[in-house]
């Protein structure tokens, strides 16, 4: 989708202490070869901090950092793959009452890992539909920090991290001008994350820890006993949706200065992400986000705010940000720097 006139005004993050890949290897949490292997050298861990508290302070300082006043918002849309609290209740109207206190929609978006990008895209459809409002604030968060979560062993691909994330979209002016953003889907995938999972009752329920390998393992047995795996290959669909959006933007990849990723373990973001999209590290974000972990939902907002807030992108260059999800879900979003961060300027 090609997007006119909509900006990130505000960005804001919280990222918990990191633990060393190092220490998790010493207290027998981590592999040793898993650690050497996945190149992540720290993991961002909240424990007994709400996801939803951490959302809280990451909005405030979006929307201090963006200007706009509480007025300003038509919708908040919060965005998590994991727990958030209370069975039935709603981390999103937790989150506008202890930010913007208006009475103005709040939603979830449930798009797993994709979810802060399908956030950011609803928050621009609403803007360009709606006139009513000129800002959107959306949040994510997850804290993966529960007994039935082992996040150094729940996935050969990646560590689960913990963080919170926000950016005010704004109709009237920004730090960023987003120029195009866009997701694609392969339902056939689904399977991949159900495994031999019943649907019903859902796991959590009944004490079933989270594992995404041994549901991998379930499609691999399958496969072995000569059915078909329902799976393509991932990295052209993420190749496809990124080469729609540069090409919505007006773009071509030669113009993209730098591409906020997931913080997969290094074969896993190499084999999905940097050679199907013929990057290296050092185009991407893999020093910075290599000492967080798998963020999941804010990751691409942790690497674009800490892009711009380090300097490393200014006016006039572009960043790609680019995610999937369960189901299989693959998205991508391309924004213009229009300015330079100055360090100091939010209270």
């Amino acid at each position: 989708m090609r997007v006119v006139d909509v900006h990130l005004s505000g960005i804001g993050s919280v990222v918990p202490d990191l633990v060393s890949t190092e220490h998790a290897v010493a207290q027998g949490w981590y592999d040793e070869s898993a650690r050497a292997a996945s190149g992540i050298l720290s993991v961002a861990v909240a424990g007994s901090t709400p996801a939803p508290d951490m959302a809280v302070d990451a909005a405030n300082l979006a929307i201090r950092r963006g200007g706009h006043a509480a007025d300003d918002f038509g919708v908040l849309l919060h965005s998590h793959a994991h727990h958030q609290g209370p069975d039935a209740w709603s981390p999103a109207h937790y989150i506008l009452n202890n930010t913007l206190d208006r009475p103005i929609p709040a939603i979830e978006v449930k798009q797993g890992c994709l979810g802060g990008l399908a956030a950011l895209e609803l928050a621009a459809t609403r803007l360009l539909a709606n006139p009513s409002h000129p800002a959107a604030l959306v949040t994510a968060a997850d804290n993966f920090s529960i007994p039935l979560v082992d996040r150094w062993r729940t996935s050969s691909a990646f560590v689960l991290a913990d963080s919170a994330a926000a950016v005010t979209v704004s109709r009237t002016g920004g730090f960023a001008r987003l120029l195009a953003i866009g997701s694609v889907s392969d339902a056939r995938m689904e399977a991949l994350d159900r495994g031999r999972d019943p649907l019903f009752p859902p796991g959590v329920t009944v004490g079933q820890p989270l594992d995404f390998d041994q549901r991998r393992e379930h499609m691999r047995e399958r496969w072995a006993q000569g059915v078909t795996p329902p799976i393509g290959y991932f990295g052209d669909k993420i190749t496809a949706v990124t080469e729609s959006v540069l090409e919505e933007a007006g773009l071509t990849f030669d113009q993209v200065t730098r591409v906020a990723h997931p913080g997969f373990g290094w074969d896993s973001l190499e084999t999905m992400f940097l050679d199907p999209l013929l990057i290296d590290a050092e185009r991407g974000v893999w020093d910075y986000i290599r000492r967080i972990g798998h963020a999941g939902v804010t990751e691409v907002f942790l690497g674009l705010e800490h892009l711009w807030t380090s300097g490393q992108v200014g006016p006039g260059d572009h960043v790609l940000l680019v995610s999937s999800g369960a189901g299989a879900s693959m998205g991508a979003a391309v924004v213009e720097v229009l300015t330079a961060h100055q360090p100091g300027t939010e209270v």
